[in-house]
């Protein structure tokens, strides 16, 4: 069921929108080569609580008997579209990665959660790596840009397919963005291309949506590794991942995790 966030929600969610976005910069402003994922992730976590807050990853479970998530940040390098836990893995000149975060904000008794991503080059990268993460971004901007009353989720897939595909990638289709605030994943799936068989929902004022690009040089297709979580592209190709938590607005959208 899709959610209408009312404007006390919309004021919290905006507090933990910006303390997000504080946390990932903090974040981005470490990666260099040498570093550990684990590092980054150790990092992360304490922001978060200092900014009292609560990772919204770390532990979490699709479903009741899946193996709980076992960082605070998703962080998904070169080939790995999404979802690779943190680890002992050092980066190197010429990685990319993708940092997904998210946050638990609690106050008044009830939860709120907002969900960010960005990819970032690892000290000197490829020509097709640094167009690679400008068309991404480029994609999650177009997206947001059809976020607004009357519009369709459908609207955002196709400005977002459109762009990429003109530029010679391609969108995983395989993964979609997603209703966020009161809960990590909400209704309604956010598919980053035209699905013809997807639910055609009308935003509405008030809806607050995770929109995530998630592009490939190569194949869209993916696949899961044996850990269960992290999700890499087929082909072996890079791949980028940006994310932003969106508000609709009486005319238009308000970027909560704007940094």
């Amino acid at each position: 069921m899709v959610t209408i966030k009312t404007d006390k929600d919309i004021k919290n969610l905006r507090i933990a929108g910006k303390m997000l976005a504080a946390v990932l910069l903090e974040v981005q402003n470490c990666i260099k080569p040498g570093v550990k994922t684990i590092t980054l992730d150790t990092l992360a976590e304490d922001l978060i609580r200092k900014h009292g807050a609560t990772p919204a990853f770390k532990n979490y479970q699709n479903f009741p008997n899946d193996t709980p998530f076992p960082s605070t940040l998703c962080t998904s390098v070169n080939e790995e579209v999404v979802h690779a836990p943190a680890s002992n893995r050092v980066l190197v000149d010429g990685d990319i990665i993708g940092v997904d975060i998210g946050l638990k904000y609690t106050i008044d008794g009830r939860d709120y959660f907002t969900d960010m991503a960005r990819t970032i080059g690892v000290g000197k990268i490829s020509k097709i790596a640094k167009k690679l993460l400008r068309v991404t971004k480029t994609s999650l901007e177009i997206g947001i840009r059809q976020v607004k009353p009357e519009n369709t989720i459908l609207d955002i897939g196709r400005a977002i397919q459109e762009y990429v595909e003109s530029q010679g990638f391609s969108v995983v289709r395989s993964l979609t963005g997603h209703g966020v605030g009161y809960k990590v994943h909400e209704d309604p799936q956010i598919p980053n291309y035209v699905r013809s068989h997807a639910k055609n929902v009308v935003m509405k004022k008030g809806m607050v949506l995770a929109i995530e690009p998630m592009v490939n040089i190569g194949s869209p297709d993916v696949m899961t590794s044996d850990d269960g979580w992290t999700i890499s592209t087929l082909d072996g190709s890079l791949s980028a991942h940006f994310e932003h938590t969106v508000v609709v607005t009486d005319n238009g959208y308000e970027i909560l995790t704007k940094m």
